[in-house]
């Protein structure tokens, strides 16, 4: 079964060998790099700045940001597998990441901490999505960005996995799919403001479409979010 990227939840849902398995694979290659433009875009230039992954899983983002030049990455996950990993990733590479357990909806971080936030396909699975965006919306400085990408509810891919919830998948039958201008909404009322919503992978699971489609993947997602198996929420909060 496909792990991190638009496909699988980065939180803590499924083991280390299973993200890897997925990055090695052609699909998974290329909805990762679809997402990570999504994300990186609208996050902007990170030199010099203190950036969070919420939800981090196994560390990509993380180590991604701390490549890109960010002056301090932290990253946790409820996991303690994917903290072990991300952990191991970071010694791997040679770079200094803070990886710490623990869930969205209780970040142990003190108030204005971060430029910028990232919480990437982790609030489908979030019991109380409010607590989680309320204390993102506390740990950012005034003027912080946060970006969330997220398993958008109009697509085959969110097709896919409602009828696995059916079958019996208890992942699946507890995920909670939902549109851009919900996500959107729900970030508006932790008192960010919302800056733009953008969509991505909007082809089925299947390789030969993911290749067709993936050149033109992000101008559709420049003009629509319905279809889209991703979708990328910016916004900034107010200050600074």
């Amino acid at each position: 079964m496909p792990a991190p990227s638009p496909t699988e939840p980065r939180s803590g849902q499924f083991g280390p060998a299973i993200y890897a398995d997925w990055r090695r694979s052609s699909l998974g290659e290329i909805t990762e790099a679809l997402e990570h433009r999504l994300l990186f875009d609208p996050a902007g230039p990170l030199e010099g700045l203190a950036v969070l992954d919420a939800g981090c899983g196994d560390g990509t983002l993380a180590l991604m940001c701390a490549q890109r030049g960010a002056a301090h990455v932290s990253g946790c996950d409820p996991d303690p597998r994917m903290v072990e990993r991300a952990q191991t990733r970071m010694a791997e590479n040679g770079v200094t990441v803070e990886i710490r357990q623990a869930a969205a909806e209780g970040l142990p971080y003190a108030d204005n901490s971060f430029d910028v936030v990232s919480c990437v396909t982790v609030l489908t699975f979030v019991p109380d999505v409010a607590a989680a965006l309320r204390e993102i919306a506390r740990v950012l400085r005034p003027g912080g960005r946060l970006v969330i990408g997220d398993l958008g509810k109009w697509s085959v891919w969110a097709a896919r996995r409602h009828i696995r919830g059916w079958l019996g998948s208890r992942l699946w039958r507890a995920a909670r799919f939902r549109t851009a201008h919900r996500l959107a909404q729900l970030v508006a009322d932790t008192g960010l403001v919302v800056s733009s919503t953008r969509g991505a992978i909007f082809f089925p699971p299947w390789t030969p479409a993911a290749r067709m489609i993936a050149s033109i993947d992000a101008t559709l997602g420049r003009f629509t979010t319905l279809g889209a198996a991703f979708i990328a929420v910016q916004a900034a909060k107010p200050g600074g």
